[in-house]
């Protein structure tokens, strides 16, 4: 590696070592820019734009399917900076509290709904002149929800943003691949990633994602509905590399949070984070995505902020794991959807499928399927035979 692209890998981690010693909850909301990759251009509105066609479009109703943790993060967010939102879930009950008491009384229960999102458990009033549509379910119900949402949007062009992070269990398609078998070309559609905890979005604090799409305007459209206040909105075209990071990431995060609660420390937390970024990127890039994504937002991103905080559902598996629990008792336990636990055997297929070697994931998936305890998983991983550090 160059003198040049050494030192600029080194910057990029210090600063991630800096923001993982800033307490967050002691900053209070405020905008402010990135410097990052090129090909994932930030958009900063100057007060001199608020007229223009993408201040308008924010203004025309935007409907958020899911009605979960990050689904009521990203309908707040929307609906913080201008946008008309709909936020609608299944629950009829809880739609209604919701609506009444201006909280989603299951999730985020402590942060307060702006006056321009409203809470429906009504999907036709939820699409009424709905321009964008972003579906926020479980990746396992990407499938089932578009499906449900094909015949309310025949006759449109509305656009759907897809923010679920995981593979299709079964088929291990990716998202986009999903949304394209059930609606062929007839919506245009973008994937929303990057490393986003629902909770410090929906009180405000600093946060960036990445809108992927082959569509460039679309990308650049759902952009200006969120960027701004701290919420920082890049976009690229690399849809693949985004869905790639943004869901093998979990498996390494279950592996994180059962080193640490082994007891291993941070060096062995630090290993698995850059040899799991390892194996994300052989994968994606046999897989077509770009390597400078996986070093992004989706990718390294994501994967940092997962593997070592505990508001991680993945990292808090790993950590009930190594307590000796089965996968049905932690998940009992979190009480939420754990991606990584069904993105793992998917993530390992594909691994087989394209000839990549994946021996984190491997591990996980012997430890999720109960072949091997965690402690017998590292065990393996340290017996690996010595290997040059970049092949």
């Amino acid at each position: 590696m160059c003198t040049a692209g050494l030192n600029a890998r080194i910057a990029r981690l210090a600063a991630i070592a800096a923001i993982a010693f800033i307490d967050y909850r002691k900053i209070r909301p405020l905008h402010f820019g990135f410097v990052g990759n090129p090909a994932h251009r930030t958009h900063r509105p100057s007060k001199d734009s608020v007229n223009t066609s993408h201040s308008s479009a924010a203004s025309r109703p935007v409907a958020v399917i899911g009605a979960g943790s990050f689904g009521t993060a990203l309908a707040i967010a929307l609906a913080r900076r201008g946008s008309l939102t709909r936020l609608w879930g299944r629950n009829g009950a809880e739609m209604h509290a919701a609506e009444r008491t201006r909280h989603n009384p299951r999730y985020l229960s402590d942060c307060e709904f702006p006056p321009s999102l409203t809470a429906t458990a009504d999907l036709d009033a939820a699409l009424h002149d709905a321009e964008d549509i972003v579906v926020a379910t479980p990746s396992h119900a990407l499938r089932a929800t578009v499906e449900m949402l094909k015949p309310l949007i025949a006759n449109g062009r509305q656009g759907l943003v897809i923010a679920c992070k995981g593979f299709e269990p079964g088929s291990g398609k990716l998202s986009h691949e999903v949304v394209s078998d059930v609606l062929g070309g007839a919506h245009p559609y973008a994937v929303l990633s990057g490393p986003t905890f629902a909770n410090e979005l929906g009180r405000g604090l600093p946060t960036a994602v990445i809108i992927a799409s082959t569509d460039s305007a679309f990308a650049e459209r759902i952009a200006h509905r969120l960027n701004g206040g701290g919420f920082r909105a890049y976009t690229g075209n690399d849809v693949i590399g985004v869905e790639i990071g943004g869901a093998a990431k979990n498996v390494i995060a279950i592996a994180a949070g059962a080193s640490d609660g082994l007891g291993f420390g941070a060096n062995a937390r630090s290993l698995l984070i850059t040899r799991g970024l390892a194996e994300i990127r052989r994968l994606g890039e046999k897989m077509g995505a770009r390597s400078e994504t996986l070093m992004g937002l989706s990718g390294l991103g994501d994967l940092v902020l997962t593997c070592t905080d505990n508001q991680s559902r993945n990292r808090r598996m790993g950590l009930l794991l190594a307590s000796g629990k089965s996968v049905a008792e932690a998940t009992e336990e979190i009480q939420q959807v754990v991606e990584g636990i069904k993105a793992a055997p998917e993530v390992h297929r594909l691994a087989q499928r394209f000839e990549v070697a994946m021996p984190i994931t491997e591990v996980a998936c012997a430890v999720i399927d109960g072949r091997m305890t965690p402690r017998e998983a590292f065990a393996a991983l340290a017996s690996r035979s010595v290997r040059a550090e970049a092949k």
